[in-house]
């Protein structure tokens, strides 16, 4: 693939700067969740076990360059610790990282204007702390700042465990794929996954369109849906979604029914719809899910896919009855990758958490927890720190 991993370099007596995403979730000064950190610890522990000294590089939320106390990467060391079992020291200042052989976290790379500016004096500071780069964050590799890009080419550069199996599932799944490949695109609009569509109709064999999003598709062919969520200034681009689908070969399911309710809650009366270009509905009136005869056509196009990708739910999961669509969808394809026969990789927090519902999740080949890099990949944009470790 162009790049490196930790076997293709001889970590032993070295000092390796690992780019980190160990951004998580605080709540009164405790980890809630320790998710990213747990999947650092096969990096950390590798490069130990190779003879290296880790040093730590991370941010945490958006301090714009400034110092700002609530948002220390001190308060994740306890965590932190716990999950590798060893004590971490904390550096304040890169100024003053000791020459120790024990592992060490440096402070918000964030706190420095440098970082996000990619400045390369500061990537050329951090360098200079280390003799090995390590890319261990591929959430954070569509950002071109000084730890992620610029930094990476100062020193023999890899990829860690984790941004090695996140580049190698996503390869798998959208540049090299077993065929027939299909995918499933949720959400909520249209307007915010057009790049995304457009590369993946010419690329994929079937692709499965839910959530609020088909909404749009469905008005734009002239159905009336009432109160759905949908964006009329999007209709022609559905359209020619759709029609550059038709020229690549590549077969759209959309919702041929769909729960219809009056309001949005849980355990609202609801009935089911067909939706269909002559649909109309009342003024009230919402599809908040797809309905059986559309889980049926999913379930049949699953079985036969070789990889699926999936990125966003197909109703308003986060309520019961309108999570049905969602969570069958999840365990066809969570049964057909336990059998052997699917390649199935998800990504997006709202995918995730949806697979998490469905209790599916541990099934999927691969889950990406990167977000916006995932997205980013799947445009088939090019990320400035995949790129930078590529010699």
């Amino acid at each position: 693939m162009g790049w490196k991993t930790l076997d293709d370099l001889d970590l032993a007596g070295k000092r390796v700067l690992v780019r980190v995403d160990i951004n998580v979730p605080i709540e009164d000064g405790r980890v809630t969740d320790t998710t990213r950190i747990d999947r650092i610890v096969p990096t950390v522990k590798d490069i130990l076990v190779k003879g290296g000294t880790p040093i730590l590089l991370a941010h945490f939320g958006r301090p714009k360059g400034r110092h700002v106390p609530e948002m220390s990467l001190r308060q994740v060391l306890p965590a932190l610790e716990a999950a590798l079992g060893k004590p971490v020291t904390f550096v304040e200042d890169i100024a003053q990282a000791s020459q120790t052989n024990g592992i060490q976290l440096l402070e918000n790379l964030r706190f420095n204007p440098g970082e996000e500016a990619n400045d390369p004096a500061f990537a050329a500071s951090l360098a200079a702390l280390g003799d090995i780069y390590c890319n261990d964050a591929f959430s954070a590799a569509h950002r071109a700042h000084a730890s992620t890009e610029a930094l990476a080419r100062l020193l023999p550069a890899c990829a860690g465990r984790l941004m090695q199996a996140e580049l190698g599932a996503l390869e798998a799944a959208l540049s090299l794929p077993e065929r027939p490949v299909g995918a499933v695109v949720g959400g909520a609009k249209v307007s915010t996954k057009i790049a995304l569509l457009e590369n993946l109709v010419s690329r994929l064999d079937v692709l499965v369109i839910g959530g609020g999003m088909a909404n749009t598709f469905l008005a734009a062919a002239g159905a009336e849906l009432g109160a759905s969520l949908q964006e009329p200034d999007f209709y022609q681009t559905a359209k020619d979604i759709l029609a550059r689908a038709n020229a690549a070969g590549c077969r759209v399911i959309l919702p041929v029914d769909g729960l219809v309710a009056r309001e949005f809650a849980a355990g609202a009366a609801h009935e089911v719809v067909l939706l269909r270009p002559e649909t109309r509905l009342d003024d009230d009136q919402m599809v908040l899910d797809a309905g059986p005869d559309s889980i049926k056509q999913v379930e049949l196009a699953f079985a036969g896919l070789k990889t699926l990708i999936w990125n966003g739910p197909m109703g308003a999961f986060e309520i019961a009855p309108f999570d049905t669509a969602t969570q069958a969808a999840a365990k066809a394809a969570a049964r057909r990758t336990r059998e052997g026969t699917l390649v199935s990789v998800a990504g997006g927090g709202d995918t995730v958490a949806a697979l998490n519902a469905a209790g599916v999740a541990s099934d999927f080949t691969y889950i990406s927890t990167a977000g916006g890099a995932f997205l980013e990949w799947m445009e088939g944009k090019t990320l400035p720190g995949v790129a930078a470790l590529i010699r």
